[in-house]
């Protein structure tokens, strides 16, 4: 809400703040000037003050003046073109009239608002009384400036070109124009000054860079004034052929002697009547048109008289007349400037900008607050009691130590330090430089830290399992799970306890005694580990965090460390499947006896296979029980066993119970048998193909010979 250029405070009390983009939206602005008339909330933006209520226009303001017994703000604006008026007194809108032109300029004929003239953009000359329009009349060019000689009772309007249209109000009718001189050279005149001391009319000429006075006794010019273009005139200004020098603005002081002359270069040069060179001059630093310079005289305080005001599109800058150099204060507007208006005798000024807001500002060194708006001064003693201002604001503290770090031990001593406590002040900018220089990635690493604290914050957001996660637990998680799983296990075994010990006493009637026991078990309460604050930097700080990876914890955890690596949680293999898969068989039973399959044979087993039954999911020390009973249960058949061995000898006789046909014939004997048959058959033409040897101890042999063709193969299979 202020600014301080130059220790110069700037109050903003109405529109955008100085030097800010703006206070206020222009669609916020537009929202709320739809809403009036409806039911509406009244929107309170805090660290704003709205001196006068509704002070702006639907989309720009042109112009804005007080009337001369100060009691009235009148301004014109668009879009629709009209014109307002405020009452001071009661600080809100009077009311609104529409023209149908844009206004160019006005000017007040009377002491309060009641009678104006005003000069509009399409040629039209409109005269406002207190009932509202009153006449209308035209001029042959379009108009600039306007500006009302009340002793001769003549409105004098300057247009393009080089005269001067004169409209007496007494007579009613237009007189004899003043013709300026140099007029091949004179493009228009910009701005009409009429002096209150001697009533000298002074014009700024659009062209050549010229101010003419005019005697209004004689109606003839008195001197011409001409600026040192070759000063004015740059090369950062477009000086071609066409564009001179140009008059832009005019105000002359109230003792009759000085003049302020604003150029289209955006300088403002200071003149002493009796003399043709200037004795100051000032830059507004944009190169842009200066639109408006006035002299701000009486009622100042601390600034005292002879301050100039001279302003252009982007900047208002106040300046003391001895010392142009230098600013007393400047005010760079959220909008582009179209118009400026000092409040006589005040520090309060009211601008006219291409904003919706029309802005006022109140320097308080300037002067007092206008009498109608006296509770600002108020206002700004409050805030300036509250404001404290520290001696050392541009220092930063540095401790010896890290004095030393920065390599800056070596000023102690000169008045680059100031030592106080147990340490010293540095410069705020020197201490950044030596940190620079002391560390130089010290940029990457605060870059490094921003940017893991804004991943940290992000990841917080994150949609999370629906595992529960323990508050307050930032490291070391699975030792704070760990903690919490005891903490429950033991719970549920008090629980249990207890439950156990009411049954017993209420069973045996002791109800008093079972009532003492809860209250004794809630008064044995363990203090948790994850809540006792002693233990909070261990889930907390990052510093406290354990690795998990060390050969240490997994001499310590072995079984945590295996789980973590994935050994308990690996998949079956090929052989612990088959070995699972016996189990169930051998647990489930294939018979009243569990001795083997219908025929009566079983599988071979030896004590031997145990030493493939090693299980890496079985802690040291720890037996497998299934493994175990699977090793009982193999070694008893084995002991048991009720394995039918079938003789392999050839047994003859047809009548024999194994004879070389039955059922009951071994392989060898059918073998012999078939060769023996295929033999006979052919007449002992050819030797068998196939040769079976049978041994004294039950022993096969067998030789295969295959045949030449499908024929001798059936023949010699015997099984055709």
């Amino acid at each position: 809400m202020a600014a301080e250029p130059n220790d110069v405070k700037v109050y903003t009390v109405n529109g955008a703040a100085a030097g800010s983009s703006s206070s206020i939206p222009d669609w916020l602005t537009r929202k709320r000037t739809a809403a009036k008339g409806k039911r509406a909330v009244k929107e309170h933006i805090e660290g704003t003050i709205e001196l006068i209520q509704g002070f702006e226009f639907p989309e720009a303001s042109n112009k804005i003046k007080t009337t001369p017994d100060g009691t009235h703000a009148i301004a014109t604006g668009t879009y629709k073109p009209q014109i307002r008026v405020w009452d001071l007194d009661q600080l809100t809108l009077k009311f609104e009239r529409h023209t149908d032109s844009e206004n160019v300029d006005f000017v007040m004929l009377s002491d309060d608002w009641t009678k104006s003239i005003h000069l509009q953009n399409d040629r039209t000359i409109e005269l406002h009384t207190q009932g509202g329009f009153h006449y209308r009349t035209r001029i042959p060019r379009f108009g600039r400036s306007l500006a009302y000689h009340s002793p001769s009772c003549d409105a004098l309007f300057s247009a393009s070109g080089n005269e001067i249209y004169r409209l007496n109000l007494e007579q009613g009718r237009f007189m004899t124009p003043l013709v300026l001189e140099d007029e091949d050279d004179i493009q228009g005149v910009n701005a009409i000054d009429i002096n209150a001391a001697h009533q000298l009319f002074a014009f700024g000429i659009d062209g050549n860079g010229t101010v003419q006075f005019w005697d209004p006794r004689s109606r003839t010019c008195a001197g011409v004034l001409r600026l040192p273009a070759n000063k004015l005139v740059t090369t950062s200004f477009d000086n071609t052929v066409d564009a001179g020098l140009s008059v832009t603005a005019l105000a002359s002081r109230p003792d009759g002697l000085s003049y302020a002359v604003g150029t289209s270069t955006g300088h403002t040069l200071l003149y002493d009547i009796r003399s043709t060179r200037p004795f100051a001059t000032k830059d507004q630093g944009y190169g842009l048109p200066v639109k408006k310079v006035s002299w701000i005289e009486g009622g100042s305080r601390m600034a005292g008289d002879g301050m100039v005001l001279s302003a252009d599109r982007k900047v208002i800058k106040i300046w003391d007349r001895n010392s142009p150099s230098v600013n007393f204060t400047s005010i760079n507007p959220a909008s582009d400037l179209n118009d400026v208006h000092h409040v006589p005798g005040s520090g309060l000024l009211l601008s006219a900008n291409e904003g919706i807001q029309m802005s006022t500002y109140y320097i308080p060194q300037l002067g007092p607050a206008p009498r109608w708006a006296s509770f600002l001064e108020n206002i700004t003693e409050e805030l300036e009691d509250q404001t404290t201002r520290n001696v050392y604001e541009d220092y930063k503290f540095v401790e010896r130590n890290e004095l030393q770090k920065l390599g800056l031990d070596h000023l102690v001593g000169t008045p680059a330090l100031k030592p106080y406590m147990h340490g010293y002040f540095v410069s705020l900018k020197l201490y950044e430089t030596a940190r620079v220089i002391a560390n130089p990635f010290e940029y990457a690493e605060h870059r490094e830290r921003m940017i893991k604290q804004k991943i940290d914050k992000l990841a917080e957001t994150r949609i999370r399992s629906s595992t529960k996660q323990i508050p307050g637990v930032k490291v070391n998680k699975l030792l704070a799970e760990k903690i919490q799983r005891d903490e429950e296990r033991e719970r549920k075994r008090e629980e249990r306890k207890k439950i156990k010990a009411m049954k017993s006493r209420t069973e045996a009637g002791d109800g008093e005694d079972a009532m003492d026991v809860d209250a004794e078990a809630e008064e044995d309460v363990p203090t948790n580990v994850l809540t006792d604050p002693r233990f909070a930097k261990v889930f907390e700080d990052p510093e406290f965090e354990v690795d998990v990876n060390t050969r240490e914890y997994a001499l310590l955890n072995p079984s945590s460390f295996a789980q973590q690596k994935g050994f308990g949680n690996r998949g079956k293999t090929a052989v612990e499947d088959e070995e699972e898969e016996s189990d169930k068989m051998s647990s489930d039973g294939l018979g009243e006896n569990d001795s083997g399959d219908e025929s009566g044979n079983s599988s071979d087993s030896s004590d031997a296979g145990e030493l493939n039954k090693f299980d890496p999911r079985v802690r040291p020390g720890q037996k497998n029980v299934r493994v175990q009973e699977a090793y009982n249960r193999s070694k008893q058949q084995n002991r048991t066993s009720s394995v039918k061995l079938v003789p392999m000898r050839p047994q003859t006789g047809a009548d024999g119970p194994r004879h070389a046909g039955g059922k009951d014939a071994t392989f060898g004997q059918r073998r012999t048998n078939s060769s023996s048959s295929s033999f006979a058959a052919g007449g002992g033409k050819r030797a068998p193909r196939n040769k079976v040897n049978i041994s004294e101890e039950g022993g096969m042999e067998m030789s295969w010979v295959p045949s030449g063709n499908s024929q001798d193969a059936d023949e010699a299979s015997g099984l055709g």
